[in-house]
């Protein structure tokens, strides 16, 4: 790693940018920008109030409910409940509380573990400081999301239509948001996302970023 260029300093994710500023100035190598990444679960199942559509029997695994017609829920790219990620995760930075995965953002280091073991495919790093996003992973119809999902997204394009900082996009059935145009952007846009979505599944992503809404409209 010394003497190697191509690896870069930054490498040590429970370390974050404190280590990787330790590491470049060891190695002598150009200290990287570090952006602090934490694991988010796209997937409402509980707020949407999705059904099962079968009783599985079988290992208690994610992976292995997988396996069987894609798991028991009713919406085929719900969050199947097991705990892989869970179990997965080398920092104890994830829990599982009523079947869903809730993590924990400063015991969360952004190593991906959980993002590599999640047989659905639907957790996802993010920045820590991101603003909104969407907890939902469906890429179905809207009239098929909306017969499984009360919350799930429709992919109406209405958060794509109004961000003025042209940080959301519709990609292959699932919406994507550009973190660093939104952060860059600022809060001029007042989280126009969040208001028009007509599902209400286009939400803060942390309880910081909801205050500082209301300390806006507040100050108005």
């Amino acid at each position: 790693m010394v003497n190697d260029p191509s690896v870069p300093p930054n490498l040590c994710f429970p370390g974050k940018e404190e280590v990787a500023a330790l590491v470049a100035e060891i190695t002598g190598k150009k200290m990287a920008s570090v952006e602090n990444v934490t694991a988010a679960v796209r997937c409402s199942r509980l707020d949407g109030n999705v059904k099962e559509q079968l009783d599985y029997i079988g290992y208690s695994t994610c992976s292995a409910a997988a396996l069987a017609y894609g798991g028991p829920w009713a919406c085929k790219f719900a969050c199947l409940g097991f705990g892989d990620c869970v179990s997965a995760c080398p920092f104890d930075a994830m829990v599982l509380v009523d079947g869903m995965p809730q993590v924990d953002p400063v015991a969360c280091v952004g190593c991906g573990s959980c993002v590599r073991t999640c047989p659905k495919g639907i957790i996802e790093l993010i920045p820590s400081q991101a603003r909104v996003w969407v907890p939902c992973s469906n890429r179905d119809s809207a009239k098929a999301v909306k017969a499984v999902c009360e919350v799930g997204c429709i992919s109406c394009r209405m958060c794509v239509k109004v961000c003025p900082a042209k940080a959301v996009t519709l990609e292959e059935g699932i919406i994507r948001i550009d973190h660093k145009k939104c952060l860059d952007y600022g809060t001029g846009c007042d989280e126009v996302c969040v208001e028009k979505c007509p599902q209400k599944i286009f939400r803060y992503y942390q309880p910081a970023a909801l205050a500082d809404k209301e300390k806006r409209a507040e100050a108005a």
